[in-house]
């Protein structure tokens, strides 16, 4: 049973955990996905080990490289098209272990 409210503080807010993202093994990987996006392909990269505020700069750089949209969900990068042999040179530049899975 949880206390929801006090007489003597009021309204008891939960604070809500951070998900806690699972540690890869320093391998990054870059799939193509199609699957309900109507068709359209996206470049999804996992196991990028990286803050939130990381990410972003990363997905960011990725997009200008690539030329077109993308974003961040759960901790992965989303890029728009298949444009994973681009982004697999530039991840190497920067020194991650890349490797191409998926269709």
């Amino acid at each position: 049973m949880t206390l929801v409210y006090s007489t003597e503080t009021g309204r008891i807010k939960e604070e809500k955990q951070k998900p806690v993202r699972p540690k890869g093994d320093g391998i990054v990987r870059i799939q193509k996905q199609t699957k309900g996006r109507k068709g359209k392909g996206v470049s999804i990269i996992t196991g990028l080990d990286l803050e939130d505020a990381a990410l972003k700069l990363l997905a960011a750089e990725l997009k200008k490289v690539c030329g077109c949209g993308g974003s961040v969900k759960d901790g992965d990068i989303e890029i728009q098209g298949d444009a994973r042999e681009k982004i697999k040179t530039v991840l190497e530049k920067k020194g991650y272990t890349v490797k191409l899975s998926g269709g």
